[in-house]
C-alpha cells in the first residue's frame, strides 16, 4: 500500500455531485451504491466509515473512484475535508 493518499476531488454535472478520484482501491470487484445514510451504515467497511460525514445522501464507490449525492445546505469544502479524512484515515 502507498504511503500516501491522494485525493482529486470535482464538481458532478449536477449542483449536488460531487467526484473523487483516488491512488487508492474503493470498491475490489464490483462497484458499490447505497442510496441512503442508512445503506452506508449496512455497506462495506469503507461505507460505514462515510455514513458519519453530515450531508452525504447518497454515495457509489467504484474503483478507485467515488461519486457523492449530498445536501447543497452543507458547505461543499466541509463534506471535501469530511470525507478526505475519512478515506486517509482508513488506509493509512
Amino acid at each position: 500500500m502507498s504511503e500516501y493518499v491522494e485525493i482529486h476531488t470535482e464538481s458532478g454535472d449536477e449542483p449536488d455531485t460531487l467526484l473523487i478520484e483516488t491512488n487508492v482501491q474503493l470498491a475490489v470487484d464490483e462497484a458499490e451504491q447505497y442510496n441512503s445514510v442508512e445503506g452506508l451504515e449496512e455497506g462495506s467497511p469503507l461505507a460505514q466509515a462515510l455514513a458519519f460525514v453530515p450531508g452525504i445522501r447518497q454515495v457509489t464507490l467504484e474503483g478507485r473512484t467515488m461519486t457523492v449525492r449530498h445536501d447543497p445546505a452543507v458547505p461543499l469544502h466541509v463534506i471535501v475535508a469530511d470525507i478526505s479524512a475519512v478515506i486517509r484515515d482508513f488506509f493509512l
